[in-house]
């Protein structure tokens, strides 16, 4: 069975979202600015989801994670909680 493990960063808008985004893009680190912005309660560990497998997360989400390639931040996602930046770490098929 596939599974995958992932981080992420929850926040309200998606302007939020692509700020965040961009300045991960420069350079700055992911954990540290999920700690700081993510309002999901895994932003505590830098945003780390651990492991699970298809089905587990809303589809949106793993639409996303079992298709886009480890170690690209994805996103905005779209989902009824928010807008999220989604890196997979690993994937296994």
């Amino acid at each position: 069975m596939s599974s995958a493990t992932a981080r992420h960063i929850l926040v309200e808008t998606e302007a939020q979202c692509i700020d965040l985004k961009t300045q991960i893009e420069g350079g700055a680190d992911f954990a540290a600015l999920a700690q700081a912005h993510s309002s999901c309660p895994s932003g505590r560990d830098g945003g780390d989801l651990g492991e699970f497998g298809p089905g587990m997360m809303v589809p949106e989400f793993d639409a996303v994670v079992f298709s886009a390639p480890v170690g690209t931040v994805q996103g905005p996602v779209k989902t009824q909680f928010g807008y999220h930046l989604l890196e997979v770490t690993t994937r296994t098929d």
